[in-house]
């Protein structure tokens, strides 16, 4: 670490991640500067302010930052009830941010960290450099800030997977982009409501998202005649595609699986399985989804796309990382969190060791630390940030101690291998018992989930 206390620790992002990571780093009387690409705390959050977290209340405070917070007066809101992305940003995540004052800025992007005088291939002197972090504004403006560590907790949302199956575009997908959207729709907004309402629309996914859309697509079609959906699955149906059900113990997120299955069922959706999208073409007004084995869906008037995330990593590139070839999460943490092997509970709850790269004092936390493994929890991102903040005082013996026991998700066969059969990755069923949730449209822990199985 470099010599220099009197720098702050930089927090890249103020989402529910960063603001907790700077409650700790505070708790251990160690000054944060929070820098925030967006117009305000939680950006990303409020982009899904219409979709309810299949968390309570109880699961998504942050125990530093409550205690930060109580001075003001602040109470947490009933820790049973289910907030949605709106209430988690307004009611904790802004109030949050508040407390914080002039230690979290906004329109503040960061570009690019290095250590301050070494590109990364210099070693000479390398530790004891503090970081520079390039900084744009707003307005266009450039700066450096030096930092004695960074942690980036700047998350997936801004970096959507794409539509082809091959983890790259489509051919003809950035073509069509006026019919193809990335993210859940907010179908109470009357301008979203009349772009879906008696029309057809693929959603492509099989995670807690596609969950969401295929739910408020379906009771779309109970008012408006001609909404239907097609969903769109790269491998087929089988026990456990809709979830853990009433084994998951996370119970608003099994039923959301219900309530998508209850979609088919109903026939207000369609699935089109085995089917891995290499082309869009337009079909008239419409589109079409084209597959590596020549298939092609039906007319489309929409498609939302919902194939998981991935962490952008390009303004890290000075930065020494060591991250999994597959999952690009860090690769002590990866073995971990591989959704091939993980789910139902079997993901360790990990601190600032698994975080580690070799470049000392950089921790990717939250969403981002994952790579691209759906099996996030903001119970996780908590634990992480607790662990990095306690590694950064020189408090190991914290730093390696485990405060944290995770639910069990339920799906216990993790995403599945590819072109697996989907009868064998349904085989090990769910591994919880859990009392039958209410039946709420919901999702996420921390940020809407787009991959397969996780929360995020």
């Amino acid at each position: 670490m470099s010599e220099d206390h009197d720098l702050p620790v930089l927090v890249i992002g103020a989402g529910p991640i960063g603001l907790a990571a700077a409650a700790h780093l505070i708790e251990r009387g160690i000054e944060p500067l929070v820098l925030e690409a967006g117009p305000s705390a939680a950006t990303a959050v409020r982009e899904w302010s219409h979709v309810r977290l299949f968390s309570p209340w109880a699961e998504v405070v942050d125990p530093a930052a409550e205690k930060l917070l109580a001075p003001t007066g602040w109470v947490r809101p009933d820790g049973a009830a289910y907030p949605t992305g709106g209430d988690w940003a307004e009611q904790y995540l802004q109030p949050l941010a508040d407390v914080l004052g002039e230690r979290a800025r906004y329109d503040a992007r960061v570009s690019g960290v290095a250590r301050a005088g070494r590109d990364r291939i210099v070693d000479s002197g390398r530790d004891g450099q503090p970081f520079t972090v390039h900084v744009t504004t707003a307005d266009g403006g450039e700066e450096r800030i030096s930092a004695r560590a960074v942690i980036d907790a700047s998350g997936t949302w801004s970096t959507p997977n794409p539509l082809g199956a091959d983890g790259l575009p489509a051919l003809g997908e950035h073509t069509h982009t006026a019919r193809i959207s990335y993210r859940v729709p907010d179908l109470t907004d009357p301008a979203v409501r009349a772009r879906y309402a008696g029309r057809r629309t693929a959603v492509v996914g099989t995670g807690a998202s596609a969950f969401t859309a295929l739910a408020a697509l379906a009771d779309l079609a109970e008012q408006e005649p001609g909404t239907h959906a097609v969903w769109v699955l790269r491998r087929g149906i089988g026990s456990g595609t809709f979830g853990g059900g009433e084994a998951d113990e996370l119970p608003a997120r099994g039923a959301l699986g219900r309530r998508a299955k209850a979609a088919v069922d109903a026939g207000h959706a369609t699935a089109l399985t085995g089917f891995r999208t290499s082309a869009v073409e337009r079909d008239g007004e419409q589109v079409e989804l084209v597959a590596e084995d020549g298939r092609r869906s039906e007319p489309l008037d929409e498609v939302v796309v919902l194939t998981g995330l991935r962490p952008d990593l390009s303004f890290l590139s000075e930065i020494r990382l060591e991250l999994d070839d597959r999952l690009q999460a860090p690769s002590a943490l990866a073995p971990l969190i591989d959704p091939n092997r993980h789910s139902c509970g079997t993901v360790y709850p990990h601190g600032a060791g698994e975080l580690s790269h070799p470049e000392n004092d950089v921790y990717l936390v939250g969403m981002k630390s994952y790579g691209r493994a759906p099996t996030f929890l903001a119970m996780t991102g908590y634990e992480q940030v607790r662990s990095v903040a306690a590694a950064l005082a020189g408090d190991h013996e914290a730093a390696a101690r485990v405060e944290l026991t995770l639910p069990e998700t339920g799906v216990c066969g993790g995403a599945g291998l590819f072109d697996q059969p989907a009868a064998e990755q349904a085989s090990a069923g769910g591994c919880c018992s859990t009392p039958t949730a209410p039946e709420v449209l919901s999702i996420g822990i921390g940020a809407p989930v787009q991959p397969s199985t996780g929360g995020c």
